[in-house]
């Protein structure tokens, strides 16, 4: 057991989530919209975490990531359990320090939730849908061409920002849910945003599996 994995998922998570949660109390003191903010903050603070720690634990951040990582046998059980609690734990201090620096309000105004005209429903679709994507480049960039997954994972994930996230949040991070959704206060739709996120990491691994073994099928031929 290496706890220095661990705790680098732990800081990372917390890096990554504190620019992200501090972006919408941010935009909101400068009057400024926050899917203009909010869309590059957290790709951005992703960005800064794999830089930082990712070298260390294979920066995942995400147990979507992790449970992709163990189907794909990257990662494993005992290493995946380590991972996803050293999220959450990074994820509910990221958003603690909002919370002491801005209050209750500015952490629940982050938290991930359909947007108005979409149902509970839609919104799980849409989660499921956009994490099996971002699954898929995460997997595939880190096998096919790791030097440029530090950048392809966050581009996608703003990408995913502006598509989804006045529609369902943009999540595709339990711990980012469960962190802003705990501190502040406000567990209605969690669900969602932890059973989908976990179908489309499963969803995005078999589909890299298809794809990869047609890759490999092609090559032989």
């Amino acid at each position: 057991m290496d706890t220095r994995k661990y705790l680098a998922e732990l800081v990372g998570t917390f890096l990554f989530l504190t620019i992200g949660y501090s972006s919408v109390p941010a935009a909101a003191a400068a009057g400024v919209s926050t899917l203009v903010v909010v869309p590059f903050a957290f790709p951005l603070g992703l960005l800064a975490a794999i830089f930082a720690v990712g070298h260390i634990s294979g920066g995942h951040f995400n147990p979507a990531v992790t449970v992709a990582a163990v189907l794909d046998k990257r990662t494993d059980t005992t290493d995946a359990i380590g991972y996803i609690l050293a999220q959450v734990i990074g994820a509910i201090a990221a958003a603690a320090v909002v919370y002491v620096v801005a209050g209750q309000a500015a952490v629940a105004a982050g938290i991930t939730k359909p947007g108005g005209g979409v149902t509970d429903v839609g919104a799980l679709i849409l989660e499921i849908v956009f994490t099996a994507g971002f699954i898929l480049v995460i997997l595939v960039s880190t096998k096919r061409a790791p030097g440029l997954a530090p950048l392809a994972i966050p581009l996608t994930l703003v990408g995913i920002h502006f598509a989804a996230a006045s529609l369902s949040g943009a999540s595709v991070n339990p711990a980012r849910s469960i962190g802003s959704a705990l501190v502040g206060g406000d567990l209605t739709g969690l669900w969602i945003y932890i059973v989908a996120p976990i179908i489309g990491a499963i969803g995005g691994w078999a589909l890299f599996r298809v794809l990869d073994e047609e890759d490999v099928e092609e090559v032989e031929a």
